[in-house]
């Protein structure tokens, strides 16, 4: 049994590590509401530029332009969000599933890796990592999902990749956060997506088609990304808050059990010590 000094020491252990993750789990729950408002404010903004992107393709019909054909490479490049810090659970492990453990093979995956816990990971497992922007996560602009796109686009242009896809968390509410894969190049309709007699209308574009994508597909996949940039962090903290507030309530239970081992301990002492004055007066008579 552990003696009351082990004991002791082991219950201050515990009681400084939930004052560590009681602060960490405030912090969270600030930078949560940040964040969240950042992710609403802007959500119906990609929602509608989804939307619109989708309803034009619905009605081009057939369109020979490079952003929406299929290119000869096998190569796959995977703009991955994560964080740069983890205690998050399994915020950053369930988006490297989404690769690791997906239809994709390891030759084939080029990795842009948004967040250091993703590259690091990646770079172990000897996934080619070929752009690192771990910095921009902490603080996501509109500008940093352009500088993105733009190296995406231009590895695809060059024949370097020939499917671009985007997997990050997409924000659902403070308890639900989803990981999510979704492809960005070539751009496909989304079959889903249902279509009104409207929709059917064959669409003429002024400009000609091949300019008037090649001014709204790079705006298109900027947006995405820099809406899974904001949906990222917010699922982040919020998973982050969760962990935070389950190992501060595990923490607590623990305490309670080596207070309750403790108490035992002293009263055995206890116990022990009158036994030996009983036993040693009865022996002096």
């Amino acid at each position: 049994m552990a003696s009351m000094r082990d004991i002791k020491r082991r219950r201050g252990s515990v009681q400084s590590t939930q004052q560590i993750t009681k602060a960490m789990k405030l912090v969270s729950t600030v930078k949560l509401q940040k964040a969240k408002q950042r992710a609403e404010e802007t959500t119906n903004y990609f929602d509608a530029m989804y939307r619109t992107v989708q309803g034009m393709l619905a009605k081009s019909g057939n369109i020979n332009h490079p952003y929406l054909n299929p290119s000869n490479s096998s190569k796959k490049l995977v703009i991955m969000i994560t964080s740069n810090k983890g205690l998050a659970g399994g915020y950053n492990s369930n988006v490297i599933k989404l690769i690791t453990q997906g239809d994709f093979k390891r030759e084939d995956v080029m990795i842009s890796a948004v967040g250091k816990k993703g590259k690091e990971y990646m770079a172990r497992t000897e996934y080619q990592i070929v752009a690192d922007h771990s910095d921009l996560i902490d603080y996501p602009l509109y500008e940093n999902a352009r500088q993105i796109a733009k190296e995406a686009l231009d590895l695809f242009a060059k024949g370097e990749v020939g499917e671009i896809y985007l997997a990050y968390t997409h924000f659902k509410n403070t308890v639900s956060h989803i990981p999510t894969l979704i492809k960005l190049l070539p751009v496909e309709a989304d079959q889903n997506v249902q279509q009104t007699e409207e929709d059917k209308i064959p669409m003429n574009f002024e400009p000609k088609e091949e300019e008037a994508l090649q001014l709204i597909i790079p705006t298109y996949i900027t947006s995405l990304i820099y809406g899974g940039m904001l949906e990222s962090v917010a699922s982040e903290n919020g998973a982050r808050m969760q962990a935070m507030d389950s190992a501060t309530s595990n923490a607590e239970e623990i305490i309670d059990k080596l207070t309750l081992q403790y108490n035992r301990a002293r009263q055995g002492a206890i116990t022990q010590e009158l036994t030996e004055i009983i036993a040693g007066a009865q022996a002096i008579s």
